[in-house]
């Protein structure tokens, strides 16, 4: 049997001694301790960089666990993000395209996302961000998500938040096909054996589909085929000591839509874009009770290739981000309520174009944190330092609290600082400035909570503030006075970047559920996020910030009927409207989504399951100039053993 990581418990006077640190479960979706199971879906990393509850923390995190992913059905991980509060997304076209997920108002760039611990954001792409498009829902078991900075454990670009997303580790053999509008077919299969010794298991995915123009005004649909594979591994060699190994392989091939001459507007073109990611972590964990460590070694490539058939066979692009990384990770409890977490680490990255030769820069960092869990109140309290081999040192501060107040309801209250290191496009391509500084920011957080998001029955609201500073913004030079424009050492003709950008987000996260009883069960999620250009006479100054909706709500219903166990449910997504552009003269109009699901179960191992996406036919858009996905049919089936 698999060996999980026990939860360390005190006594209510909080001094007892911890319970043995690992045990024996069957269930690779729990957290055992000697005296109860946690369910996995109440279980973050992204507070702490350690396993804890979410209850234990004041900060904002929601967990999305695979039983829920299954439910909403489909490839396409926005419609699974958009459960959570105050998340927005843009795409530039249908699936595979560049998807934009934005936290709290702030650049998608600024959301840290990782894959089994991996950091996955690519040091080619200009900001260094992660594109989504590039992530399909196939292989995920559990998504993580942090709202508000916290760069105190996590270091650069934890400005809106932490997305952790945990691949498939499942015993047996599960399997799941579908096929619908467009020609699409998206196909899963994952498997695991679980033994004394060891865990091995991997997932995959392959998706393909005719999809639509991504040109708003065209007319040639523009396709998308992926291929998303997965694997896990443990070795137990003690009850103390497990080494492990974790990667993933995704390649995708994308049509694309251009800006053909002489009009240079977004219309139908052959372009396509053929993108590899890759990203492996092995290490060794030890836990003998009051002490857990993990150390580990982890990188992640990220290659692009653009065609353009126009201008021959030869790619007319080609990028490739890379990073190498070591880090320690550990908590320990010294006594009673007390809890300790530290680490450090190095990351390297490079770069490389067709444009731009091979670039690399080093980041170092440490942190320490001190928590308390006793009784009814949780709190954290710790800081960081990095030092970047370009820009130097920065230092990074962080504090939350949780009180239970009544049974089942907390108060909790978070601050966190976050920084993002300029990306090494950035800093040294053609448009570079190797004069630029940290994008840096200060969230706060006030809210109140009952119970859990994967209770039967839970609700909370939560006020949030991020100030952001130097933030790094592309200037046009063509006829501007300003210095680094005409600098005579480096003069630049089109453009380039500097930290000019001073932003303000704030607003409120409402969400609540209720499952009154086994057959019946809703879901309610919604952001209030009010953005502002804060940058002191900068020509946007006032101005809301580009595709920042200021409204967004998710509603989800689902209804077990008497009729041989057929589930129905649906989804509502309403999203306000907001600018394309940081002038705020191109509007983008609120849309409004409806999406109706069925699910059958066919004996105990198989079930038929369908939904009809956009169901009246929305036309709506969420990048100025590209296409979005109309009314669309879909079925399949699912089977485990």
């Amino acid at each position: 049997m698999r060996k999980c990581l026990l939860l360390l418990s005190c006594s209510v006077t909080g001094f007892a001694t911890p319970v043995a640190a690992q045990g024996t479960c069957g269930d690779p979706d729990v957290v055992c301790t000697a005296a109860f199971k946690i369910d996995e879906a109440q279980i973050t990393v992204t507070a702490t960089g350690g396993r804890s509850e979410v209850e234990d923390t004041g900060q904002a995190v929601t967990i999305i666990a695979r039983d829920e992913i299954e439910a909403v059905q489909g490839a396409d991980i926005t419609r699974v993000l958009e459960r959570a509060p105050g998340v927005a997304f843009s795409r530039n076209g249908g699936l595979g395209a560049v998807t934009s997920v934005r936290v709290r108002g702030a650049e998608a760039e600024q959301l840290l996302v990782l894959v089994d611990g991996v950091r996955v954001a690519d040091p080619a792409s200009p900001s260094g961000g992660f594109d989504f498009g590039n992530l399909q829902t196939g292989n995920i078991a559990k998504l993580d998500l942090l709202r508000g900075s916290n760069s105190t454990i996590w270091g650069s670009d934890a400005v809106a938040g932490v997305l952790a997303v945990t691949t498939r580790a499942e015993t047996g053999l599960s399997a799941s096909a579908e096929y619908g509008a467009r020609d699409t077919f998206f196909g899963t299969a994952a498997g695991g054996i679980d033994t004394d010794l060891f865990y091995a298991g991997l997932s995959g995915s392959y998706l393909t589909t005719d999809g639509f123009s991504s040109a708003a005004s065209g007319t040639e649909a523009d396709g998308f085929e992926q291929w998303d594979i997965s694997g896990r591994s443990s070795l137990y060699l003690s009850d103390e000591i497990t080494l492990f190994a974790r990667g993933r392989y995704a390649e995708g091939d994308l049509e694309i839509d251009g800006f053909p001459a002489p009009v240079f507007a977004l219309a139908d073109t052959d372009e396509f874009s053929k993108t590899q990611q890759y990203s492996v972590a092995t290490g060794a964990t030890y836990d003998n009770g009051p002490l857990f460590l993990t150390a580990s070694y982890s990188f992640a490539d990220t290659e692009r290739q653009n065609f353009n058939p126009a201008f021959g066979t030869a790619p007319g692009f080609t990028s490739d981000g890379h990073s190498d990384r070591v880090e320690l990770r550990g908590e320990w409890r010294p006594i009673g309520p007390l809890i300790v977490n530290f680490g450090g680490e190095s990351e390297w990255t490079s770069l490389e174009t067709n444009f731009t030769a091979r670039q690399e820069t080093r980041i170092i960092g440490a942190y320490a944190q001190l928590g308390i869990e006793f009784g009814g109140l949780s709190g954290h309290i710790g800081a960081r330092h990095d030092d970047h081999a370009d820009f130097g040192g920065a230092t990074s501060f962080g504090a939350d609290i949780s009180y239970e107040i009544a049974d089942d309801i907390r108060i909790k209250a978070s601050v966190g600082e976050g920084f993002k290191a300029p990306s090494l496009f950035q800093l040294f391509s053609d448009f570079g400035n190797a004069a630029l500084t940290p994008e840096q920011s200060t969230s706060f957080d006030l809210g109140i909570a009952w119970n859990n998001r994967n209770d039967a029955f839970y609700a909370g609201a939560t006020a949030f503030q991020r100030d952001s500073e130097n933030q790094i913004e592309f200037i046009g030079c063509f006829m501007n006075p300003i210095a680094i424009c005409n600098d005579p050492d480096n003069p630049r003709t089109f453009g380039t970047f500097d930290n000019i950008g001073k932003v303000r987000a704030q607003g409120v996260e409402l969400e609540a559920g209720a499952n009154p009883s086994d057959t019946f069960g809703v879901r309610v999620a919604y952001a209030y996020t009010d953005t502002e250009n804060r940058t002191a006479g900068g020509a946007n100054e006032g101005n809301v910030l580009a595709r920042r909706p200021e409204h967004a709500l998710t509603f989800s219903a689902d209804w077990e009927t008497p009729l041989y166990g057929l589930t129905i449910g649906g989804d509502i997504r309403l999203v306000g409207d907001s600018f394309d552009n940081a002038s705020n003269t191109a509007r983008l109009d609120g849309y409004q989504l409806f999406t109706l699901r069925a699910a059958l179960p066919v004996g105990e191992n198989l079930e038929l399951f369908g939904r009809v996406e956009n169901l009246m036919d929305e036309d709506y858009q969420t990048a100025a100039g590209f296409g979005t996905a109309g009314r669309g049919a879909f079925v399949g089936a699912r089977t485990k053993f």
